[in-house]
């Protein structure tokens, strides 16, 4: 198995949007829990104002995973790398394609001079939780997230 890591471009969306949809069936999201559309999730990573960045893991030229992330701020700490998803296709889990990204990631965080990288997980998700353990990840598990739909 050759796999090669690369930033996203415009044309990988499509691509990304349905490993967005496997996410969101791991992750027992409801039926129409994504609102996002193609046209919307392209704009916003690749239009004049991008918001997000992202790597792929490919397999013979197909994405086969990729790790998401946007710029956070916090008053206290300053900037962060906040890592939005990391999803590595189903069939090809366990094969350290997460590890590739996850260690790209970390790179990025490094050379944007960042002083730490920030995520969620959720607290079932044991196989998740003990991949970043071996990094040295504190989990928080007094912070309670908070959403406000509008």
């Amino acid at each position: 198995m050759s796999i090669t890591i690369r930033r996203a471009t415009a044309a990988d969306c499509p691509r990304l949007m349905e490993l967005v949809e496997e996410l969101a069936d791991f992750e027992k999201a409801p039926p129409g829990a994504i609102s996002n559309t193609l046209e919307q999730f392209t704009d916003s990573g690749f239009g004049p104002n991008p918001v997000w960045w992202a790597f792929v893991a490919l397999e013979d030229d197909y994405i086969i995973g990729f790790g998401l992330y946007y710029i956070r701020y916090s008053t206290w700490k300053g900037q962060c790398l906040y890592l939005e998803d990391l999803i590595v296709t189903q069939s090809k889990r366990g094969l350290g394609v997460g590890k590739m990204l996850f260690d790209t990631l970390i790179q990025e965080t490094r050379d944007r001079g960042f002083p730490r990288m920030v995520w969620q997980v959720l607290d079932w998700n044991e196989p998740a939780i003990a991949f970043y353990k071996k990094y040295g990840a504190s989990l928080e598990p007094e912070w309670v997230n908070c959403i406000l739909a509008l």
